[in-house]
């Protein structure tokens, strides 16, 4: 039954696919830039506040130290560190705030703020008590400090008196909005990039789906037609380089195939009926003819003879084509072959006297022609038996009367081999690659007898036990035919030195 076709299927799945893809690699991207780079601007502004303060520290130190050795009031601090705030101010727009130690209890717990500052560029906004515990930890420790404070980064630095000794801290506070908005501003652009990239890889999935998918209909439709008019339709050629042409030829190819093997079949099929119809309207005749004479009492001994000789001609006929059928059958139902050593010159001889009587109505010689020792390949006797049949029965049937045929058994270079030779003309070139085809009757066949099927069988068979059947030669010659079989050592050879004593004694 015909499964329904669903369209829009593979392009759904294809739009899917792409758009997911895209869609993935643009989030890969936005976690491999955005993060980093935030940080990275995060730590610059911190770096380039540092730089601020660290040059400007030294004012600051100048005006401390000026004003302690006059042992001047908390109210000229406010008048004289304006100037290296606000030049501070200009360099890194930071808020800045200014503590010394005259501010702090003798309680003082470093884990609560307490004090206040000596200047503040921003004293209207709300004291930063982050900064103040930054300020108070910076002078204690004597170390610079730097934190990040939500959007805020602070810098803390020490301000040290003639001796060295920390009598107030330096601390500047500077916002991150410029890098909030910096990331801000590329996240919505990489966003719309996004969102356009996303929308082409959409269009671009829709375009390459439908040209994709309207090669495959074709290809479908062609299919479907071949279903139902069989394989002399009509199909598409398409000439691309891609796997969807690649389809398209091999479907080509299948369709060729398609319709060679059904010339075979109808050429088999007009063969096998002809093969059929002659032997059973003979035998039809034969026995209608006896049945007469048997009932009328006047037997005539020599024409009965040359009727039962007819009869069993015929029947030997249909004999050879169920024979050859069953091979087929079982060959198609992979029935297992043994394999065992097989002496090669032994089924030579035993088989080639089957075909003596044969041999002699045609005034034809079989010569067997065996090596001094044993020949040994690894195989079926039965199927081996059966090639070398086939391939005698094809030397008689095409080789020229009265010419002799030989059969050799031999090893040879790692390889054990049965060649059948004839006198006949030899097999086109042309014709080689498919006289081993079912159904396939070379040109040489002519009137001939025989239903295309028996060198089929052989090279299957040959196949099946691990070697090949082929032609030997260019055919100037005869035709001759080679059985390439696995060599197998001699039984005798592989028994304990003690038993071929035994055997030879």
């Amino acid at each position: 039954m015909r499964r329904p076709h669903v369209p829009g299927g593979l392009r759904l799945r294809l739009l899917l696919a792409l758009v997911a893809t895209s869609a993935i690699t643009l989030g890969a991207v936005a976690l491999m830039v955005l993060p980093p780079m935030q940080d990275r601007l995060r730590d610059q502004s911190a770096e380039s506040l540092e730089d601020a303060v660290g040059s400007s520290l030294v004012d600051f130190q100048t005006v401390f130290r000026e004003l302690e050795e006059r042992h001047a009031p908390r109210t000229e601090f406010l008048t004289a560190l304006p100037a290296p705030s606000n030049e501070l101010n200009d360099k890194s727009d930071a808020r800045v705030l200014v503590m010394d130690d005259t501010t702090l209890p003798s309680d003082y717990d470093e884990g609560q703020p307490s004090g206040g500052w000596l200047y503040d560029s921003e004293s209207f906004f709300p004291e930063p008590q982050r900064a103040q515990l930054l300020a108070i930890r910076s002078m204690r420790l004597d170390v610079p400090l730097t934190e990040f404070d939500g959007d805020s980064v602070l810098v803390a630095r020490p301000i040290l008196d003639t001796e060295g000794r920390p009598t107030g801290a330096l601390v500047a506070e500077r916002t991150l909005s410029e890098a909030a908005q910096l990331v801000s501003q590329v996240r919505g652009r990489f966003a719309a990039a996004a969102a356009i990239a996303l929308g082409l890889a959409a269009l671009l999935a829709i375009a390459f789906s439908s040209t994709l998918l309207r090669r495959l209909g074709r290809l479908r439709a062609a299919a479907l037609r071949m279903t139902e008019e069989g394989p002399e339709s009509q199909m598409p050629r398409d000439e691309q380089r891609d796997e969807v042409g690649d389809l398209a030829r091999a479907l080509a190819g299948m369709q060729e195939e398609l319709r060679r093997q059904e010339a075979a079949r109808r050429a088999f099929v007009a063969t096998a009926s002809h093969e059929l119809r002659t032997p059973l309207t003979m035998l039809q005749g034969t026995m209608e003819l006896l049945e007469e004479d048997i009932r009328s009492g006047q037997i005539d001994e020599l024409d009965a003879l040359r009727q039962v000789s007819t009869a069993r001609r015929e029947l030997d006929r249909l004999s050879a084509l169920s024979g050859e059928l069953l091979d087929l059958s079982r060959l198609d139902a992979a029935v297992p072959l043994r394999s065992e050593p097989v002496e090669l010159g032994e089924i030579v001889r035993a088989v080639a006297a089957e075909f003596e009587l044969r041999a002699r109505e045609r005034s034809t010689t079989i010569d067997v022609i065996l090596p001094e020792a044993s020949c040994w390949g690894r195989g079926d006797p039965d199927a081996v038996a059966r090639v070398v049949r086939i391939l005698l029965d094809n030397a008689l049937r095409y080789g020229p009367r009265g010419a002799p045929v030989s059969v050799e058994a031999h090893t040879s270079a790692g390889e054990a081999r049965i060649t059948v030779a004839d006198r006949g003309p030899g097999i086109p070139e042309e014709e080689r690659a498919r006289i081993f085809e079912r159904f396939h009757r070379g040109s040489a066949a002519g009137s001939a007898g025989g239903f295309g099927l028996g060198l089929a069988i052989g090279r299957e068979l040959a196949r099946r036990m691990g070697g090949e059947l082929g032609v030997d030669g260019d055919g100037t010659d005869g035709t001759r035919f080679a059985l390439t079989l696995r060599p197998e050592r001699s039984p005798a050879d592989e028994r304990p030195r003690g038993d071929r004593d035994r055997v030879s004694a």
